[in-house]
């Protein structure tokens, strides 16, 4: 059993403890906005991993989550009776109805879960008790994360439009510039990432687990059995995007921004890429592509700036194409090979 926990362990400890001492505060902000991701990644993970539901519009979970934080963090700096920014610059004179409860932090952390865990139920009950399943449910997740862009560009007044928010300095009395509060931020977001995949981890080890992937591997039989494999699948969807919404309500302190560029199709399936990368059938392969995926797009960016997107999907080719189990199904292969 200690073997066994000994590598997340060391991982835990060389990220809670290590990154903040060896990192500066940039790198140490990259690896918080990857973290995020890895968070969203995690619930890829359970959804589609174990529960076969390929999801591709992950991103609009995290953009609810993202946005209740974001009108929180507008109001606050606002002031009681004042409006943001953006919309001085719309021309709203004003608060819609609609922001008034985000005055409240914890009513915007509250709705940054509970609203992608609400939507995720609603389309859950809809589509998985018409028995939708594979590519139509795909499809159907995808076309969600387009008309949430085109929802979110279309209310300029309301949502910030195609910029979105940005510009936030403050966060619960700290200033958000400052190297102390951004560690501090890393440290939460680390802690919430691993508090999250131990609880993933038990789930997916007790009985609903292995119903999970009895559902995933014969849906009519489970039915037939006597078990509501859209229950199952409805649960799971729901968690997924909870942690999606979580991880958006993080990635907005941390980053400085929330805009319908980072919630929509393509961010979505970068996301489902980074899960396939690390392999979807481990919840730590999850993590770890979302994390080199994040890392690989940075280094490139930053030393290939005219062709870094053909690097990043060379090397989802390559991993795709010698490894189809992800770089955790290489490792698995490798402590075989030792052991025998």
């Amino acid at each position: 059993m200690i073997k066994r926990h000994l590598p997340f362990a060391t991982v835990a400890v060389i990220a809670l403890v290590a990154a903040p001492l060896l990192l500066e505060p940039f790198r140490l902000g990259l690896l918080a906005k990857y973290l995020c991701y890895a968070i969203v990644a995690l619930g890829i993970g359970l959804a589609w991993g174990q529960g076969g539901m390929l999801t591709l519009g992950q991103g609009v979970f995290f953009g609810l989550g993202g946005y209740s934080m974001a009108m929180y963090l507008k109001l606050n700096e606002a002031g009681p009776g004042g409006l943001p920014d953006f919309m001085v610059w719309s021309g709203v004179e004003k608060l819609p109805a609609l922001w008034a409860p985000f005055a409240s932090p914890v009513f915007a952390v509250g709705m940054a879960v509970l609203g992608p865990v609400l939507l995720a139920v609603l389309l859950g009950t809809l589509v998985f008790r018409q028995r939708v399943r594979g590519a139509y449910f795909a499809i159907l997740t995808q076309a969600l994360a387009a008309a949430m862009v085109i929802l979110l560009v279309g209310q300029q007044g309301l949502t910030g439009g195609t910029n979105g928010m940005t510009n936030f300095f403050e966060l619960f009395g700290q200033d958000l510039a400052d190297d102390s509060t951004q560690r501090g931020l890393y440290l939460v977001v680390a802690s919430v990432l691993g508090i999250l995949y131990l609880a993933t981890r038990q789930l997916v080890h007790s009985r609903y687990g292995r119903l999970l992937v009895a559902v995933r591997d014969g849906e009519d039989r489970v039915r037939f059995l006597g078990y509501d494999p859209a229950l199952v699948k409805t649960v799971t969807f729901a968690a997924s995007a909870g942690m999606a919404g979580l991880a958006g309500a993080l990635f907005v302190p941390v980053v400085g921004i929330i805009s319908p560029a980072l919630l929509g199709v393509v961010p979505s399936l970068e996301l489902v890429v980074a899960v396939a990368v690390g392999g979807r059938h481990a919840l730590a392969g999850a993590v770890l592509g979302a994390v080199v995926m994040g890392y690989a797009k940075t280094a490139f960016s930053e030393q290939f700036a005219d062709g870094w997107l053909y690097l990043q999907g060379a090397l989802f080719i390559l991993v795709m194409t010698l490894a189809p189990k992800g770089i955790v199904g290489v490792v698995g292969r490798l402590r075989r090979a030792r052991t025998t």
